[in-house]
């Protein structure tokens, strides 16, 4: 498999044991290069991560020596990403929950068009969670009045491909955005920018216990976390409104005769 120069596979992980090294297998065998960042783990992971990256060329780890958050390691992703020459990262989570076989449609779907975020549509099956799946709708119906409409089928689900400099500029001089908060405000923020989404099907898979299936959602605390990002987010957006209302305005001016 050739390089890619532009596109590459972000995977922040954080303490979901052996599971990590699935998702990372299952990414190599479907793209080139695909890196790692290590967000503090204590399970181990770490040490056999960095044998597999000394034995494969196309697989680079980062080990951040604490637990900073989802957002904060993609952000290190990012940064390494972007200093090395790169333009797009598809980002994927270590659990196991997404489809690493849809990575090349998905890096082809934003090789053809670089100016969008190309995002995961999720479709659920029976292992899904049903206060999960009936949850992300509010943030979702939040999303969609916070972006006018933009076009984002879902907010939180993380398997996207995104435009690094853009999402770089947006979390610069953002002080959140770093843990369970980051997939939900990156669309909106990158939505404000004008950076148009894409969305794709892909399915969603919630591993039980039994399958090696580690979740670090918190409904009581990350639920709070969400519901006062949404509240940060509305505060702005009705700041932004009139600047939002006039950039629509003119993408879509009136019919004439």
């Amino acid at each position: 498999m050739t390089p890619s120069t532009s596109h590459l596979v972000l995977i922040p992980s954080y303490n979901t044991g052996a599971t990590v090294y699935a998702t990372v297998c299952a990414a190599r065998a479907q793209w080139n290069p695909v890196w790692v960042v290590v967000d503090g783990s204590t399970d181990g992971t770490a040490r056999s991560l960095r044998d597999m990256a000394a034995a494969d060329a196309g697989l680079r780890l980062f080990v951040l020596p604490a637990n900073s958050g989802k957002g904060a390691a993609v952000l290190h992703g990012l940064q390494a990403a972007r200093d090395a020459g790169f333009t797009h990262a598809l980002t994927m989570d270590s659990d196991g929950q997404h489809p690493a076989e849809l990575i090349p449609s998905f890096m082809q779907a934003s090789i053809a068009r670089p100016e969008v975020m190309v995002l995961g549509r999720p479709v659920f099956d029976a292992s899904a969670p049903l206060l999960r799946v009936r949850g992300r709708k509010v943030s979702n119906g939040w999303t969609n009045l916070e972006t006018l409409g933009a076009g984002i089928a879902d907010s939180l689900y993380g398997f996207r491909v995104y435009p690094v400099t853009e999402l770089i500029a947006v979390m610069r001089h953002q002080p959140w955005m770093r843990r369970f908060d980051f997939d939900t405000e990156a669309v909106v923020r990158l939505a404000w920018r004008g950076v148009k989404p894409v969305n794709l099907d892909a399915p969603v898979k919630y591993l039980s216990a039994e399958e090696g299936g580690v979740s670090h959602f918190r409904y009581g605390r990350d639920n709070v976390l969400l519901t006062w990002m949404h509240l940060r987010l509305m505060i702005e957006f009705m700041l932004r409104l009139p600047s939002l209302l006039l950039r629509r305005a003119m993408r879509h001016p009136p019919f004439q005769r």
